[in-house]
């Protein structure tokens, strides 16, 4: 039976499936904490896969190369600075009232019928530098506003919205999500933004404009009083308010780490022989991109506005300390997968599919699918999943471009169907005056054509690239 279990294809994808299984009920039924329960998992798998303690921990002098130190520590040497980095870019573009300056010309520029439309597009917009969450929070008082003035449904203005951001947290680079499973998978994330863009980009149309039109016409919610009254109030107490920035301005700093970015990851193939491409690798670099963008917004959304280096420093410090769970839950998955790799588990599940012919970015997607349903957290999902498929990725050496869709079909899966389990399924109804059941109607929905319509661009690109 151990043997059975340690060397046979069967027994090792049983094991495989017994671990899931083991962190699904961990995480729901006991409501452990995820990153300790993907410790508790993966140690657990490494243990009755025959893995030694040696390989697994180290020794008591060194661990430098154990799969607990090099599988967590890995990824979060690649990821950690570039979700920070964009963490504090956010924050400095929240702080400056470069999401009001967007969302209100969006608004002069598309009229009363243009405004759902203008909402997604501040969303997806917006939505490149900052998390989910904190998008809501800045923008959820503009969406009622602009619900109470037209007298319709808040869910019509609100849907757009939310898909631009979804979309954007989802498949798009600083977000810990793209990155991760971009460091998992061991592709550049020029790639990930050109096919998350590509990918993601109809998929907002789909769920955002043409769902958000349509569900919004049916599902009638109202902007409660106390909702613009309270933006009322928090407008008077703002005695002398500070000039906004430009929309150029804003739309710049938004724009310099992702263009740079880009020129990084094609100018290994436009200029290769090119002396300028030690620079543009240089500079093109997230981490670099990112500084450099992080500087330019401290400098010109701060200092020259009259905001205190101090007051930076501050803001900067806040911002990041949200994000400490979220890279321990990461590294916690790429232990995970790790382990998962270690055991030989993606050899056996590589010849398994090889037989069924199974192509990886379906199994990709359908296994963040059901990590997704299954626990609520599309972090858990992305990683868990990216640990599960990196072996089947490597064994088939694809080019970085069809990797890039295999990254954005896991994505995909990790949002498909928010319902109770998932913490942003409750900040969603909480913002935006919902019932459960007018949640469900509304956001459940909408997550789900996006995660199927941003599959099937992924998939549909795949067999031509």
């Amino acid at each position: 039976m151990v043997h059975w279990l340690q060397e046979e294809t069967g027994g090792l994808l049983t094991l495989c499936a017994v671990s899931i299984a083991v962190l699904l009920f961990l995480i729901i039924k006991v409501k452990l904490e995820p990153f300790i329960a993907l410790l508790v998992s993966g140690l657990a798998l490494a243990l009755v896969a025959g893995l030694s303690v040696e390989e697994i921990v180290g020794t008591a002098l060194s661990s430098k190369e154990s799969v607990l130190e090099k599988g967590f520590g890995g990824l979060l040497g690649h990821i950690a600075p570039i979700v920070g980095l964009g963490t504090i870019l956010g924050a400095i573009l929240e702080r400056s009232g470069g999401a009001d300056v967007l969302t209100r010309r969006l608004l002069s520029v598309a009229g009363e019928r243009g405004a759902p439309l203008a909402m997604g597009l501040a969303g997806l917009i917006f939505g490149i530098p900052v998390f989910f969450d904190v998008g809501i929070f800045v923008l959820a008082p503009l969406v009622y506003i602009t619900a109470r003035r037209g007298g319709r449904s808040l869910v019509l203005y609100a849907m757009p919205l939310l898909a631009g951001l979804s979309m954007t947290h989802a498949f798009l680079p600083p977000h810990p999500g793209a990155v991760a499973v971009a460091g998992l998978l061991e592709v550049p994330l020029g790639w990930l933004i050109i096919f998350g863009l590509i990918c993601g980009i109809p998929a907002f149309l789909v769920a955002g404009v043409a769902w958000g039109a349509w569900i919004g016409k049916r599902v009638f919610v109202e902007v409660p009083d106390e909702y613009v009254v309270a933006e009322k109030e928090k407008a008077k107490k703002d005695a002398e308010p500070e000039p906004e920035p430009s929309l150029a301005l804003v739309g710049l700093i938004i724009a310099v780490p992702l263009v740079l970015i880009l020129l990084a990851t094609f100018s290994t193939v436009w200029w290769e022989d090119s002396p300028a491409l030690p620079t543009l690798t240089f500079i093109g670099n997230p981490v670099v991109a990112l500084t450099l963008a992080v500087l330019l917004a401290m400098y010109l959304l701060g200092i020259r506005r009259g905001i205190s280096t101090a007051e930076l420093s501050d803001l900067a410090a806040k911002s990041l300390r949200p994000i400490g769970m979220i890279l321990l839950v990461i590294g916690g998955g790429a232990f995970f997968g790790a382990v998962v790799s270690a055991t030989g588990v993606g050899k056996a599940l590589a010849g398994t599919m090889s037989d069924a012919g199974l192509p990886v970015i379906v199994l990709a997607y359908l296994i963040a699918c059901g990590l997704r349903v299954a626990q609520g957290s599309a972090t858990v999902a992305i990683v868990t999943t990216g640990g599960i498929v990196a072996p089947l990725v490597k064994a088939e050496d694809y080019a970085d471009p069809h990797i890039a869709l295999i990254a954005i079909a896991i994505s995909a899966g990790s949002i498909i169907a928010s319902h109770v389990n998932d913490g942003g399924f409750w900040i969603i109804s909480r913002y935006f005056n919902m019932s459960v059941r007018d949640t469900i109607k509304t956001w459940t929905v909408l997550e789900t054509i996006l995660s199927i319509v941003g599959f099937a661009m992924a998939a549909g690109l795949s067999i031509f690239i």
